[in-house]
């Protein structure tokens, strides 16, 4: 009985251990970098984004809640970073956004669970405007990048 306690206290101690080494790590890793999420405790696949310029213009939930309640017009990428269909779509629709003059803002899901529910986000890639505080249009899922042009011409920048 005493040889399992030894071990169990032992596995305990090598577990705290490992928790403060990876917090400690993550810390590290975000010394000198810009941080938009508000938080410090983040998962690894958005600290390895964090410098990407395809990931820029983030936006948080409670900023985007304030900005569809105020009426103004925005238009969401709603992704995560461990996604393999954003990791193939984010290359194509960032650029597109760009060219075209679209301020794009994106919320990653991955840390901020929440928004799943509070934006009605089925899967992810997802793109949804936002007109007068009202969705006005949707896209979701990977698509051929004809959707997308046609989808920020017609919704977005309101050409025909």
């Amino acid at each position: 009985m005493k040889k399992v306690i030894i071990f169990i206290s032992i596995l305990v101690v090598v577990f705290v251990a490992l928790i403060f080494v990876v917090n400690y790590q993550n810390s590290k890793q975000l010394e000198g970098v810009e941080n938009p999420y508000n938080k410090s405790n983040l998962n690894q696949a958005t600290i390895d984004q964090l410098e990407d310029p395809l990931y820029q213009n983030q936006i948080l939930p409670e900023d985007l809640e304030e900005r569809i309640e105020a009426g103004e017009d925005v238009t969401v990428y709603f992704y995560s970073p461990t996604c393999v269909h954003c990791q193939r779509v984010t290359p194509t629709v960032v650029p597109m956004t760009e060219d075209m003059g679209i301020d794009l803002v994106k919320l990653n899901l991955l840390e901020f669970n929440a928004a799943w529910d509070t934006f009605a986000i089925e899967r992810t890639p997802t793109i949804v405007h936002y007109s007068n505080g009202e969705e006005t249009a949707r896209l979701v899922g990977e698509q051929p990048q004809t959707n997308f042009t046609d989808f920020f011409n017609q919704e977005v920048l309101g050409e025909s």
